[in-house]
């Protein structure tokens, strides 16, 4: 397959997104002659963009290809006019020996001109974090990145390894690399015994503090916010965790008490990637009033809004947090 001359990468994934540039470097450019074809031009550097324009059209030395690598562009949300024009007259004339790669956090914009000259020229690629609360969606992860690694797991070891490290794919990474030491030459799957016992534990997460809120417990509510504090959890990556969890379970008690009993009809209601969840997600709120779920969001945007205005993150979650079991411990069935 002919390598791609342009590459866009882009998303929240930070390691994901490194472990796909080193692919990528290592595929490009001669470990000998690195020092020479291989520029990382960072944002701050005078007019970046024109550099690494004009890097990219300098043919290589020695064996191999050139890889030109532009930091954290802004060029997919902003680019003046003549950055645009050198951008349009370069992405179709790289010499086959160059190579291109553009990464950015921030989704393009694709209203803009520049963003759809790099659709037309460019490879692009998603590194997007998993929402926290997408168990399917993680466990897949967990299985692919397993598969990669050459680790077997047992299906109740990949949800266990799942719900340890959340989204973070550094960290699963790592616990991949020490299961695989610990395998050996075994092909023997892994159970969940094993990676209970060597996979760092993050069971006090913020499924958990949704859970225990659904409940009206209080008291676990708030040492569940203490210790994801003390883990240095930002605070709106657990808001949008909770909003996440409280929508679906919103939308599965609204379609149950509508009468609607087929699960396919309500996981595509509620976004739920597996239908078989529905069971689950239905005795999860099977004592609870929709009424009481319906007041949770209002509580949800209050907390969100604060947040970002500045409010002191430990202070205001307890007090949302208080609020939030007070609604969902009253008039239980």
């Amino acid at each position: 397959m002919e390598q791609a001359q342009v590459y866009l990468y882009w998303g929240e994934d930070d390691f994901a997104m490194s472990q796909a540039v080193s692919k990528l470097r290592e595929s490009v450019v001669d470990p000998n002659w690195v020092s020479f074809n291989y520029d990382k031009i960072l944002p701050d550097q005078p007019e970046a963009v024109i550099v690494a324009l004009n890097q990219v059209m300098t043919p290589p030395f020695g064996m191999g290809k050139r890889l030109v690598w532009l930091v954290d562009t802004t060029l997919c949300q902003q680019c003046p006019e003549t950055v645009y024009a050198e951008l349009e007259r370069t992405l179709g004339a790289i010499p086959q020996e160059s190579v291109l790669l553009l990464t950015t956090r921030n989704r393009p914009d694709s209203r803009i001109k520049s963003t759809k000259l790099l659709q037309k020229h460019a490879q692009i690629k998603e590194f997007a974090l998993l929402p926290p609360w997408k168990t399917e969606q993680l466990v897949q992860q967990v299985q692919s990145y397993a598969q990669a690694a050459g680790v077997k797991l047992t299906p109740k070891a990949a949800v266990l390894l799942a719900e340890s490290v959340g989204n973070d794919t550094r960290q699963l990474f790592n616990e991949l690399e020490k299961l695989h030491l610990y395998a050996g030459n075994s092909t023997k799957p892994l159970d969940e015994s094993i990676v209970a016992a060597l996979a760092i534990s993050n069971t006090q997460n913020s499924l958990q503090l949704a859970a225990a809120i659904l409940k009206g417990d209080t008291a676990r509510s708030l040492a569940l916010v203490a210790d994801l504090m003390n883990k240095n959890e930002p605070a709106l990556r657990i808001v949008a965790t909770l909003v996440g969890q409280f929508r679906t379970w919103l939308w599965v008690k609204l379609m149950v008490s509508e009468g609607e009993r087929d699960a396919k009809a309500i996981a595509t209601a509620a976004d739920v990637g597996n239908p078989k969840r529905i069971y689950y997600f239905t005795k999860e709120v099977q004592s609870i009033a929709l009424g009481q779920l319906t007041l949770t969001l209002p509580v949800l945007l209050d907390l969100e809004v604060s947040l970002k205005r500045g409010a002191d993150a430990l202070l205001t979650l307890q007090t949302k947090v208080i609020e939030l079991c007070h609604i969902c411990k009253g008039n239980r069935k």
